[in-house]
């Protein structure tokens, strides 16, 4: 597993399903290689369309975290529609 602050996942260095059941939104930035701002921008629109659109969270009182099950999912479906997944 990869320990907090030791997101690596940079060509070959680590895999996607070594990360944790649950990443922080900066967390998932660094995976999706976006800004911490633009990340919390998707969350937010995660949560406006009620799941429609977005970077997948859940809310543990004030904290959003974003699981790695829907990361996986929402990086296969950017794959299948010729996205850079994968990369």
């Amino acid at each position: 597993m990869v320990e907090r602050g030791e997101l690596r996942l940079v060509r070959g260095t680590a895999s996607l399903e070594d990360l944790p059941d649950v990443l922080t939104v900066e967390e998932a930035a660094k995976v999706l290689r976006i800004g911490r701002g633009a990340a919390y921008d998707l969350a937010r629109q995660w949560r406006v369309t009620d799941g429609r659109e977005g970077l997948p969270v859940v809310s543990f009182g004030r904290s959003l975290r974003v699981p790695r099950a829907a990361l996986l999912r929402l990086l296969a479906v950017r794959d299948e529609r010729g996205g850079a997944a994968g990369e």
